[in-house]
C-alpha cells in the first residue's frame, strides 16, 4: 500500500451541561480505525469544540506521519471556514482557525468535507463520552477496544450432542 493512499479523519465535539468532550478517528486507506477523544476542562462553545476536535485530529495524523488526509466534520461552519468559503468572524474562532492553517503545512494533501452528524457517528460518540465522563485527570483512560459480534455469545459455547438417534424435539414431548 502506498504512504500516498489517503487516510480519513472523522471529528466531532460536545459542548453541554455536563462538560466538553473531543473526538477524532483515523480511518487507514485499508480500513482499520483509531479512535482518540479528550475531555476538555476549560469553558468552550460549540464551535470552539469542533476546532479542538479538528485539531487534535490534525495532530495526531502528523504524530503518525501521515501526509495524504481527507477531513470529514459534521459541523458546517468549521468545514467552510477552514475551505476559505465562509469568513471567520467571532474572535474566538480567528485563532483557531489560524493554529489548523499552521498545521496545513505538514500535509501533501489534504482536503476538508462536510458530513451529516447522522454518517459520522463514531465520532459522535466518543465525544459524547468524552464529554461525561469523570475522569481522574492524574489517570490517562487507556484506548477503547471496539468490536463487532455478528453472533450471540452462546452460539460459540453450543456443544454438540454424541450421536443419538433422538430427533431434535423428543425432550420438548
Amino acid at each position: 500500500m502506498s504512504e500516498d493512499s489517503p487516510w480519513k479523519q472523522n471529528f466531532d465535539g460536545a459542548s453541554n451541561a455536563v462538560g466538553n468532550g473531543i473526538g477524532a478517528v483515523l480511518v487507514s486507506p485499508n480500513g482499520n480505525h483509531y479512535p482518540f477523544m479528550c475531555k476538555l476542562d476549560f469553558d468552550c462553545t460549540n464551535n470552539m469544540v469542533e476546532y479542538e476536535a479538528c485539531i487534535m485530529g490534525l495532530q495526531v495524523a502528523i504524530e503518525r506521519g501521515i501526509k495524504t488526509l481527507k477531513v470529514y466534520g459534521d459541523s458546517a461552519l468549521v468545514i467552510y471556514q477552514l475551505r476559505g468559503e465562509w469568513e471567520t468572524r467571532d474572535p474566538k474562532l480567528i485563532n483557531y482557525r489560524k493554529v489548523v492553517l499552521g498545521l496545513l503545512e505538514e500535509f501533501d494533501d489534504i482536503t476538508f468535507n462536510y458530513l451529516p452528524r447522522d454518517e459520522n457517528q463514531m465520532a459522535d460518540a466518543l465525544v459524547t463520552l468524552a464529554s461525561m465522563i469523570k475522569a481522574n485527570k492524574e489517570e490517562e483512560i487507556k484506548p477503547i477496544q471496539m468490536s463487532v459480534y455478528e453472533a450471540p455469545a452462546h452460539f460459540c459455547n453450543i456443544e454438540k450432542e454424541g450421536n443419538d438417534s433422538n430427533p431434535w424435539y423428543q425432550d420438548i414431548l
